[in-house]
């Protein structure tokens, strides 16, 4: 599986982990990780620590989630990037739509 996912213990935010590729192969996968969870989600949190490849599909999932999550006012971090992913989402002006640690 390479999507995992876990909520805090408070249960207001789910983690979802991406293991190798994060691209189209992954996409029911990530989508079933944040559509499943409780609607009282507060935080989403995509950790791309493991995460080997990301593509533009992988990009647009990511603009779903943040959709899913309230759009402009939503609270999506993506965490753990290995600098040639970090270098895609900059490219691509993704730090001005998300958090990225």
């Amino acid at each position: 599986m390479a999507v995992l996912t876990a909520s805090s213990a408070d249960g207001k935010e789910l983690i979802i982990k991406i293991k190798g590729r994060f691209d189209f192969s992954t996409h029911q996968e990530f989508r079933g990780a944040y559509e499943q969870a409780p609607n009282d989600m507060v935080t989403f949190v995509v950790d791309l620590k493991d995460t080997t490849y990301l593509d533009s599909s992988a990009l647009g999932m990511l603009l779903l989630l943040r959709d899913h999550a309230g759009g402009d006012s939503s609270n999506v971090r993506i965490i753990n990037c290995n600098a040639d992913v970090k270098k895609i989402l900059a490219i691509s002006n993704f730090e001005q739509l998300f958090t990225i640690l």
